[in-house]
């Protein structure tokens, strides 16, 4: 187990470093986010870096890091999670924005390394059951009324439907999708939701 502080471009880069000495690394999970509330009226730009720069920054550096090993190998998946929030979100203005870039990264890597056996996919959850995501919609308060009644299934999602999807886009059976993000939103990025 190798832990870094990813907000640390060269901590992050000697983590790196390691685990390539260490492992062949045929897989990668893009999975860090972090998001900073605001109206657009009162977005901080510093609160704005630190969004891209996490969830941005950080996937380009480690996708770099392993992609030369899976060319050569001629195979590779990488799963990027983005959010529903790609499809704009109330005070999600640096958050939006960011998991946007990065499903903008994930089609363009998709076109780029295709040719060399690699698939490159996003996964977009809607809320998912977590200590965070309880801490900001607490069990029958108003928050969590709100966030259901966006989601046509009417529940947030377990974190092991995402982890299903991951599953099977980092699989030989998925071998032949590439570029494509997938939503895990119980319907809510469905139009007027």
């Amino acid at each position: 187990l190798y832990a870094c502080d990813l907000t640390n471009a060269g901590e992050t880069e000697e983590m790196l470093r390691l685990i390539r000495e260490k492992y062949p690394v045929d897989a990668i999970v893009n999975n860090v986010g972090i998001v900073r509330p605001s109206p657009l009226g009162e977005v901080d730009l510093a609160a704005l870096y630190e969004v891209f720069d996490l969830n941005v920054r950080v996937a380009v550096q480690v996708t770099q890091a392993f992609v030369p090993s899976m060319k050569a190998r001629r195979e590779g998946r990488i799963v990027n999670i983005c959010s529903r929030a790609v499809n704009g979100a109330y005070d999600r203005t640096s958050y939006s924005a960011a998991k946007s870039a990065l499903l903008g990264c994930s089609r363009t890597w998709a076109l780029e390394l295709a040719p060399f056996g690699i698939t490159v996919n996003a996964v977009s959850p809607g809320p998912v059951e977590t200590e965070l995501f309880r801490a900001g919609h607490p069990h029958g308060g108003e928050a969590e009324k709100k966030a259901l009644a966006s989601i046509p299934m009417g529940r947030v999602a377990e974190a092991s439907e995402v982890a299903a999807v991951v599953a099977f886009l980092l699989s030989d059976e998925a071998g032949y999708i590439t570029g494509q993000e997938i939503g895990v939103d119980g319907g809510s990025s469905l139009a007027g939701r």
